[in-house]
């Protein structure tokens, strides 16, 4: 005799009532049984019901509206039937994302892609466990408790409803896991410590490890973009923002959610996440960059084995090292193996590798209900008063934020959460953990970090470059701060907004956009007249005086903007990254800028062996080394995989941007494993929006690709077009323009 317990979505009454009947027909003992068993199972019945009733609540209360290019516009009576809404549309759009997303977050990547990953999800753990993540949750207010509650009815009930989807391993969610991934960014700080240095220390009986020395050549052709105009420099006498990440494509879709309650924003979230990332609201918006402001430190201890545990020197002191044991699962063929180790920690945080005698710690900034807390309450801010309080959390670790608002306002932080430290030390380095004079001294208040608020020039500007040309002339001055609150270099994109912000007055949303896909190449202002300097130097009998002629003059000739029918920009893209290539071997001083570096202090060899070898390369891939850029640059979209498979068989679109590296504001960079002739874009422009704080508030935007993961979507594709083009769609913002562009309106989680 079997009994159908379930915790399932079936109304428990009626299943209640089935079993007693069967017990009925099988005598009274049996159903005294089944009574105490039932009234066992009593508590496990009372909350999936209780569960369910929230669904039908968030439900009646909940309104989805797609538009024309399948953006869910989320209604709620609540705050949280708005999470709910929200979630439950992006796990329709793509759960694959929603669900590897946390899977990652909670260092459990193994269970899914096997052994090889369990030193990537160690490092997660030694941060993210669920007994830490229930205590957080637990000890939330009230109001956060019910955006998280929220969040998991929402996921739980997609897959209810949803029986079909499969997923990979997080078959329910539950509310303390919106922890685990509370900020936001494409590369959180976590990310910072290599799996290698994990994998030496605590897989090879703590084996030194030397991290590979970080090549300070390559500009991250992945960064971002952010725009701040002032009144005074706009046509309608409105404050413009520009929002313009450079993350993977498909990181973030687009997203609108509105509540009773004050909620009203719109933008691009990170899959799975329930607060606008990147975004804006009727009276402010908000663009974050990656930043370079020195928030992660690595400390040397000294240690010593004592009475079977290990200790570490602190002054005179010698503190106990703390030890956990961390259990990592992994898939092995059909089977769950496991491990488990032993993971070690100062007060400065983990042990991460080992340096010769020392073993290093790592500190960073670990704040998940108060990074939750700062994400969320940005999105509902009507001021620059407003928004500043919700900066004072001092949360956001990993960005900078380029800020406008309806009043006019513009303004710029550059990073959010800074350790005090003394800066008589090198902090970019390795610190003595011994020392207590290298212990963090608390956090540096807003106002002493570099701040911008309605610079006289009338614009801000940051593209993950330092902020003391955020401003132009009007910029915040180095040698007010400590170096390592702003270490950051200036770079090509930096060096193109300036001169592109310099000379421009009547801004309109329109030349907003216009200005950031302007198609100048800065970088290669210094690059080309040395390349032609080296041909001009060589020998009159040097076979190569033939054979670079005419790539030479092309090259010469050229205007240094990309396009679709440009082959100067081949030819340009190929020889610098060969160029860059074989200036590895060189070492560069900090205060040079890049190109400057690569002009003068490659040698004419380098330059003209650089050269030769794109000339190879086009020629080899493409038949001619005189191909067009657009013949090369494309943009293809197969399948909703999260790693892309590409093909040089199948349709694609020609794109003329180009990689930031060399300046280009509108970035479009390949890096597939996948190995092809054309370059298909994986990074670069993804989520883009100009936004016009007037009265109403006013936005276009533009996605790669689409807004569904799902290859039978109509959304799937749509948008490729208009992003190779650069071709903006208006925002349906407000209700009536909504409702005018609406093609599905539904309840989520009623049984659709």
């Amino acid at each position: 005799m079997k009994l159908r317990i379930t915790r399932s979505t079936i109304d428990q009454r009626l299943l209640f009532f089935e079993n007693s009947m069967f017990l009925l027909k099988c005598g009274t003992r049996s159903l005294r049984n089944f009574l105490l068993l039932f009234l066992i199972a009593m508590p496990f019945l009372a909350t999936a019901q209780t569960e369910k009733q929230r669904w039908r609540q968030h439900s009646r209360q909940t309104e989805i509206i797609r538009d024309q290019w399948g953006i869910p516009h989320v209604f709620g009576k609540t705050d949280a039937d708005a999470v709910f809404g929200m979630i439950y549309a992006q796990c329709e759009d793509d759960f694959n994302r929603v669900e590897m997303n946390y899977i990652t977050a909670m260092g459990r990547t193994a269970e899914v892609l096997g052994k090889d990953q369990i030193f990537t999800d160690l490092r997660m753990k030694l941060y993210i466990d669920p007994d830490t993540l229930q205590q957080e949750y637990a000890n939330s207010p009230a109001w956060l408790k019910s955006l998280m509650d929220a969040w998991a009815d929402g996921i739980n009930c997609f897959l209810a409803e949803n029986p079909k989807i499969k997923p990979k391993l997080l078959n329910r969610f539950e509310p303390w896991m919106a922890l685990a991934f509370s900020e936001g960014s494409i590369g959180g700080d976590i990310e910072r410590i290599s799996p290698a240095g994990l994998k030496a220390f605590y897989g090879n009986q703590y084996q030194s490890y030397l991290p590979e020395p970080e090549w300070k050549l390559e500009e991250n052709p992945s960064g971002s973009n952010g725009f701040a105009i002032a009144p005074d420099l706009t046509q309608n006498g409105n404050a413009l923002l520009f929002i313009n990440p450079h993350t993977s494509f498909y990181f973030r879709p687009e997203v609108h959610m509105q509540s009773e309650e004050g909620l009203n924003a719109y933008g691009a979230v990170t899959w799975g996440q329930f607060f606008i990332y990147q975004g804006f609201n009727p009276f402010n918006g908000w663009m974050h960059t990656s930043s370079r402001t020195d928030v992660i430190d690595h400390y040397a201890l000294t240690v010593r084995a004592y009475e079977g545990s290990y200790q570490y020197k602190h002054g005179s002191q010698w503190l106990p090292m703390r030890e956990k044991e961390i259990s990592l699962d992994y898939a092995d063929g059909n089977s769950i193996g496991s491990e488990t180790i032993t993971a070690y920690y100062s007060h400065h945080g983990p042990v991460i590798r080992s340096e010769g005698e020392h073993w290093i710690a790592i500190q960073l900034m670990v704040e998940r209900e108060k990074a939750l807390t700062q994400s969320y309450l940005r999105t509902k801010t009507k001021n620059h008063r407003e928004f500043q309080e919700v900066m004072q959390l001092r949360t956001n670790s990993s960005n900078n934020t380029v800020y406008a608002d309806k009043d006019g306002n513009i303004a710029y932080y550059h990073g959010n959460f800074v350790p005090v430290r003394n800066p008589s030390y090198n902090w970019a380095g390795v610190v003595d953990g011994s020392d207590p004079d290298t212990d963090w001294k608390g956090l540096h208040p807003i106002e002493e970090l570099v701040y911008l608020f309605n610079p006289e020039n009338g614009w801000i500007q940051n593209c993950n470059s330092t902020p003391f040309t955020a401003a132009g002339v009007n910029s915040p001055t180095r040698g007010n701060y400590p170096s390592y609150m702003a270490p950051d270099a200036e770079n090509a994109r930096g060096l193109n907004a300036v001169r592109l912000l310099s000379n421009q007055r009547g801004f309109t949303l329109n030349n907003l956009i216009a200005l950031g896909y302007d198609s100048y190449l800065i970088a290669f202002e210094p690059l080309i007249p040395a390349l032609k300097s080296a041909y001009d130097r060589l020998e009159k009998g040097d076979p190569r005086k033939t054979s670079l002629e005419k790539p030479i003059k092309q090259l010469s000739d050229w205007d240094l903007r990309f396009g679709l029918t440009s082959v100067p920009m081949s030819l340009a893209h190929f020889w610098g990254t060969a160029l860059l290539e074989r200036a590895r071997s060189l070492e560069r001083p900090e205060e040079v800028y890049l190109f400057d570096f690569l002009a003068q202090y490659t040698s004419d060899a380098m330059k003209l062996e650089a050269l030769e070898e794109a000339l190879e390369n086009l020629t080899g891939d493409f038949g001619t080394w005189e191909t067009p850029w657009g013949e090369i640059n494309r943009f293809q979209r197969l399948t909703g995989d999260i790693v892309h498979p590409f093909d040089d068989q199948q349709p694609s679109i020609p794109v003329p941007f180009a990689p930031a590296t060399w300046g280009s504001l509108a970035s479009y960079v390949g890096r597939s494993s996948v190995p092809t002739k054309k370059i298909y874009g994986t990074v670069g422009n993804s989520f883009v929006a100009a936004v016009e704080f007037g009265e109403k508030v006013r936005a276009k935007s533009l996605l790669a690709g689409g807004q569904s993961g799902d290859p039978s979507s109509p959304h799937f594709y749509d948008q490729a077009e208009i992003y190779a083009q650069g071709e903006f769609k208006e925002v349906n913002f407000y209700r009536e323009d909504i409702l005018k562009h609406a093609k599905k309106t539904y309840r989520p989680g009623m049984g659709r």
